[in-house]
């Protein structure tokens, strides 16, 4: 990673999901999965989310990409967008940064987001040398706590951070993945899958 410019453009895969770069022609997926009331709850996306603002975060999402301040790709199964995950907040000194996900509801439950963010955080720390991993939770968002679990993330035990949204204050606990536990947990999905064939790894 040259300077403090993250890699653009990027794809990874994994788990049987794709993590890449937004396009403009995902416009009505974006739409349809960020106007949901529970991702409202727990972001300051605007609500009602609609085309307009499907096209502003588009676009946003393009500037910060082409100039390197964020890692932000739609999680593609079946050949389309149905979430995001984002590493964004780099510090190169501390060698940390915060990540982010998000599912479309229709498509939860599939283990999309802990795969989504599995992927992310190997990478994270395998390609980007990143030492510090860290997830930013309100602990009344049981779904998304439970999927830090799943990825190997702990609460660090750190003072909430205060933040209003559209839907009030909320207070986001902070959480870092315990070294290693991307790649293992990675690894031990890919043991599974190999039995399930009947080879070995």
């Amino acid at each position: 990673m040259a300077g403090s410019r993250l890699p653009f453009p990027l794809t990874l895969t994994g788990d049987g999901i794709t993590l890449r770069e937004w396009r403009s022609e995902d416009l009505e997926d974006l739409v349809r999965m960020l106007d949901e009331p529970e991702i409202a709850r727990w972001s300051p996306m605007p609500s009602p989310f609609d085309h307009e603002a499907g096209v502003a975060y588009l676009k946003r999402c393009y500037q910060n990409r082409v100039s390197g301040q964020r890692i932000q790709l739609a999680i593609v199964a079946a050949g389309r967008p149905v979430g995001e995950v984002l590493l964004f907040g780099v510090d190169l000194g501390l060698k940390e940064a915060e990540l982010g996900y998000l599912v479309d509801a229709r498509e939860r439950r599939r283990g999309l987001a802990s795969g989504a963010l599995s992927l992310l955080s190997a990478y994270a720390q395998s390609s980007l040398h990143l030492g510090r991993l860290l997830l930013r939770i309100d602990p009344r968002n049981v779904s998304s706590t439970a999927v830090a679990r799943r990825c190997g993330y702990r609460l660090t035990g750190e003072a909430p951070i205060l933040q209003e949204g559209p839907h009030g204050s909320s207070r986001l606990d902070t959480w870092e993945l315990v070294e290693g536990q991307a790649d293992s947990r990675r690894d031990r999905q890919k043991n599974v899958a190999a039995r399930r064939y009947g080879r070995r790894t």
